[in-house]
């Protein structure tokens, strides 16, 4: 009996260590994440919210979804890709352009036009990333509905499998998972965490150092991986970060 009390004490002085710790965590790399969208000074709002990034390398660099990225711009009228900074009703859309995009992963790499750095978040080993691991990741689920407000969810690693299984009906594959198994298998992450569309692009991460070990992704990956479900899982995919430093070396 006072063996089991021990360990009830122990459990319960551990959870708000870590509740705190990744308190800590939360606040040093909110500076480092944003909204991505567009700037239309003739549009209301001027500003649009496709998704999320986070700032990388020299803090210059944002990763995002390339889903997220919009694929025509109003050029006539000056249509301006970007993303947004800030927190809450505070916040500036600062200019950005499309250094490099991988369709197959589902990323992109945007480039700031002007400004100060953003904080950057570190590019952790994705490849040691193990199942049942503690994670993190912060975005904007609802867009900019109510203001510029990051949102972090908790998450375990559930998985780490095929983004598209090989199906036991012909009738369940389109050409998109078809062409995905003719490439080398790729792995991403599942997660338990609950995350919306407007977290496509969020950084997930571990909760202690805050090292970047995936991207959420939440319209690419479910197009592969749920072609043959009729109701929604409600389950959550990440991009290794491993893809991301590629990108990356891109120019």
């Amino acid at each position: 009996m006072l063996a089991g009390l021990a360990v009830l004490g122990a459990m319960s002085a551990v959870a708000p260590l870590h509740a705190e710790t990744l308190g800590r965590t939360i606040a040093t790399v909110k500076p480092s994440i944003v909204g991505v969208g567009s700037f239309l000074k003739t549009r209301s709002p001027s500003v649009t919210f496709s998704g999320t990034g986070f700032a990388v390398g020299d803090g210059l660099s944002i990763i995002t979804n390339a889903h997220v990225v919009p694929k025509m711009l109003d050029g006539a009228n000056m249509e301006t890709l970007g993303v947004v900074v800030g927190t809450g009703q505070d916040f500036r859309f600062r200019p950005a352009r499309l250094v490099a995009l991988d369709r197959a992963h589902d990323l992109a790499h945007l480039r700031l036009l002007d400004g100060p750095p953003l904080p950057a978040m570190v590019l952790g080993d994705s490849n040691g990333a193990a199942e049942g691991q503690a994670l993190a990741f912060t975005g904007f689920p609802l867009g900019m509905v109510l203001g510029l407000n990051h949102v972090t969810h908790r998450a375990m690693l559930s998985a780490i499998t095929p983004i598209v299984m090989p199906s036991i009906s012909s009738r369940s594959l389109d050409a998109r998972a078809i062409t995905q198994l003719q490439r080398d298998p790729l792995k991403i992450f599942q997660l338990d965490g609950t995350a919306y569309p407007g977290n496509s692009g969020s950084p997930v991460y571990d909760p202690d150092s805050g090292a970047v070990l995936g991207i959420i992704n939440m319209v690419f990956v479910k197009g592969l991986k749920e072609t043959a479900i009729t109701s929604p899982s409600g389950i959550t995919y990440a991009i290794p970060a491993r893809y991301a430093q590629e990108l990356l070396q891109q120019k």
